[in-house]
């Protein structure tokens, strides 16, 4: 790989070539296209399942008893700027007596159950993608309240645009604990390419195809704070447990 002349020490021309291609190769495709494609796809996506969309957002607004169809939480994208992420609203606001909404299995209307199970749920998020607040491929955007619990290496998990699938979507979605998740997220971040992009997407139809890892199991904490209270908690750095609850107040 390289050569002692005196002195002197030097990389063959063709090795730094190689490398100098492969870096400007990777710098196109994030910067330039990556994006052409996740519009243009996603503007024909969208003009294809338009019939479907409709259907499904008539058959919501009776399910849903006149409560909307989409559900429009607030998420980080690229660099923790915060855009509202379309999804279908898969559950009513019916509230007990107490005005307390009910348990989520007791607001799941059965067509909410279909296109959780289905993906279709995901299906508004091509909106987002059409705008540039999502890519295609990417780490699922997390609640903005997570943002004050990442660690240093988790926050360029948002170098990104955030993802309709991704790295942990294809090696086991909520299956997996969340130090996985996220550490899945980082090597998609850190090995971003064409090929890895591809393989993505092909992995999630046959996924989906296939009705693997759609199921609702997120192991021995629900959310990502939960899991990195108790990790702190075990640490013994109750100021940074006080210190992220604090912050995530804030976030609106």
């Amino acid at each position: 790989m390289c050569a002692y002349h005196g002195k002197h020490i030097w990389l063959k021309p063709i090795y730094v070539n190689k490398v100098l291609m492969s870096k400007k190769r990777k710098y196109m495709y994030v910067h330039f296209f990556k994006r052409i494609f996740d519009f243009c796809v996603s503007l024909i996506a969208l003009t294809c399942f338009f019939p479907v969309l409709l259907v499904v957002m008539i058959w919501l607004y009776f399910a849903n008893k006149g409560t909307g169809i989409f559900f429009t939480p607030k998420r980080p994208g690229k660099n923790g700027k915060l855009f509202k992420i379309f999804k279908f609203k898969s559950m009513t606001d019916e509230r007990d007596e107490n005005g307390q909404l009910l348990p989520d299995e007791m607001r799941m209307t059965p067509i909410g159950k279909f296109i959780r199970r289905t993906s279709i749920d995901e299906l508004p998020q091509l909106i987002n993608v059409l705008k540039g607040d999502m890519s295609f491929v990417g780490p699922r955007p997390l609640a903005a309240r997570y943002l004050p619990y990442y660690n240093e290496e988790e926050w360029h998990r948002l170098d990104v645009r955030p993802g309709i699938t991704g790295l942990a979507q294809i090696n086991g979605r909520t299956a997996l604990s969340w130090d996985h998740r996220l550490s899945y997220d980082i090597e998609y971040v850190n090995n971003l390419s064409l090929w890895l992009d591809v393989k993505i997407l092909f992995m999630t139809i046959y996924k989906v195809i296939k009705r693997e890892n759609v199921e609702v199991e997120m192991g021995e904490y629900l959310y990502f704070y939960q899991f990195r209270e108790a990790q702190w908690r075990s640490e013994g750095k109750y100021d940074k447990i006080d210190e992220a609850r604090r912050n995530a107040e804030r976030i609106k």
